[in-house]
């Protein structure tokens, strides 16, 4: 198998991560001092899970691995992350930039919200095996605003997982959430998902 074409599917596979991967991609030797980031949400914040409860990680400094869908291109070494992760398959992910200034904050926004706009095609003109289709849900009136996304992907092999994204941004921080299970779109928590967008906003500061 071609290696892109690998990097590919490992990227969409982490739509729907098992939960001891997503704990595994959290190694708490990493973890940022949390008076050097803003706040992340806590694992009760998330959309419910209707049998499990949430769990999460440590806020940990750098990129996640593997990168995010979508976004993780984007991100630079000075990003912060945690991981959430249910007893199921149901996976969350929260990444937060801190800009110099306020201007390099809304190019960093408008870049991730430029990839997130295009990656159902560029899946698949990158991997023909893949098929994504995505859907855009609006803004959300939070401080500098949130926008939230949505994608599926189905795989030749048989897999079939729907992901929600949203970047939204305070001042010179934005911040990523990402909500991801096997299922489509019908399984999509899409109001839960944009209250949670809501909260994650309103306390970075």
């Amino acid at each position: 198998m071609h290696v892109r074409t690998r990097r590919i599917r490992t990227a969409v596979a982490a739509l729907a991560a098992a939960a001891g991967v997503a704990a595994a991609a959290v190694p708490a030797a990493a973890t940022a001092p949390a008076s050097t980031t803003p706040r992340f949400l806590e694992p009760a914040e998330l959309p419910p899970h209707p049998t499990s409860p949430w769990y999460a990680g440590p806020v940990t400094a750098g990129q996640p691995d593997p990168l995010p869908v979508c976004v993780g291109e984007a991100l630079p070494s000075i990003a912060t992350h945690r991981s959430y992760w249910t007893e199921y398959d149901t996976n969350a992910q929260q990444i937060t930039v801190v800009e110099r200034d306020v201007q390099r904050a809304k190019d960093f926004a408008a870049l991730l919200r430029k990839d997130l706009a295009g990656c159902a095609k560029k899946l698949m003109e990158q991997d023909p095996d893949i098929t994504a289709t995505q859907k855009y849900y609006g803004r959300l009136n939070v401080e500098e605003g949130a926008h939230v996304y949505g994608l599926h992907t189905a795989s030749a092999w048989g897999s079939s997982d729907i992901g929600l994204f949203s970047v939204g941004r305070d001042g010179r921080t934005v911040t990523v959430v990402r909500w991801g299970q096997m299922g489509n779109f019908q399984h999509a928590q899409v109001s839960d998902f944009k209250t949670t967008t809501v909260t994650a906003v309103n306390k970075l500061y």
